[in-house]
């Protein structure tokens, strides 16, 4: 089976101002890049409004943070400018539309790989999720789009156990605000500490469901892999997921601004080839991958690059 590729045009449109780093030329580093022959056997659809987008969010924050949201994004379109949810969370005229695409894109990814109509799929969308908490938009992102696509799996697909992995240089304290108390949802991170937003330390284990890895700056990928496979890989086992799903994000890429470890697109092959060993074993090979930080341009191109090129290897 093919792996697909979910995006839309609207993620250009997501203006975060002049000088943020999470801009719309991430998308168009990445198009170019996967515009190559190499991936030409890539499924490609559009991100979707759907009609349950909504009902989706809604299984994860609660009405008043999704009206919030709402009435942010119709201010911004009235002033065809930039309302800040705080010091880094931006939403701009087209943004509302963005962020329910993006979660679509979530959506239809995890329906294609549940329903067997995909071997995996890669998201590639902005604005990003894993730090938006149960009812707080912060850290770039608006909604939990990895936390909401779990829920959907669970949902709409019978999923009895969705595991979420991330190796974002920072902490995905939403997706682990969400999951905290289901023990029926698996997070586990590698991150970097000290770092934006402060959370992810050993001890935040929630019902046990918990798995953090925090790194320190400098570290680089033989320390990633050894607390990739022992502080993530063997909970992930021991959990056996029927679906994981990724929050794929490249700033722990050592050309990356934001961070401080010292990761390569070899480090990203590998954690990707671990990730669908597992999903082979436990949840006959159904990843979705959602697109979060990275933010040096031509590292967040080649990592992207070998990431999908390595789902494709894994379906094929």
């Amino acid at each position: 089976m093919a792996t697909l590729l979910i995006t839309h045009p609207i993620f250009i449109a997501h203006d975060t101002g002049y000088g943020h780093p999470e801009r719309a030329d991430r998308m168009r580093a990445i198009d170019k890049v996967l515009a190559h022959e190499a991936y030409n056997k890539l499924v490609r659809i559009e991100a979707p409004l759907r009609e349950d987008v909504e009902e989706a969010i809604l299984r994860v924050h609660p009405e008043d943070h999704l009206a919030r949201i709402k009435h942010a994004g119709e201010v911004a379109k009235k002033r065809n400018g930039g309302i800040h949810l705080d010091g880094d969370t931006v939403m701009s005229a087209d943004s509302m539309e963005a962020a329910l695409r993006a979660v679509g894109a979530g959506l239809d990814a995890v329906d294609a790989v549940m329903a067997g109509r995909a071997a995996n799929a890669f998201c590639q969308v902005r604005p990003p999720g894993h730090h938006a908490e149960t009812d707080r938009a912060m850290g770039f992102c608006l909604f939990s789009n990895a936390a909401i696509a779990a829920h959907h799996a669970r949902a709409r697909h019978g999923a009895e156990r969705v595991a979420v992995v991330d190796f974002d240089v920072h902490h995905g304290n939403g997706t682990q605000d969400i999951f905290w108390s289901d023990k029926d949802l698996f997070y586990g991170s590698t991150h970097q500490m000290p770092l934006f937003p402060g959370t992810g330390d050993l001890s935040e284990s929630g019902v046990g469901n918990i798995w953090n890895a925090p790194l320190r700056e400098g570290d680089a990928g033989e320390t990633f892999r050894e607390a990739f496979t022992s502080r993530i890989l063997g909970p992930l086992h021991n959990f056996g997921p029927d679906l994981i799903i990724v929050s794929a994000g490249f700033d722990a890429h050592k050309r990356d601004p934001l961070g401080g470890l010292r990761l390569v697109e070899a480090d990203y092959i590998w954690a990707t080839e671990a990730l669908g060993k597992a999903a082979e074993t436990h949840a006959n090979g159904r990843i979705v991958s959602l697109l979060e930080g990275g933010y040096d341009l031509e590292a967040l191109a080649k990592s992207v690059a070998v990431h999908v090129a390595t789902l494709m290897e894994l379906g094929s």
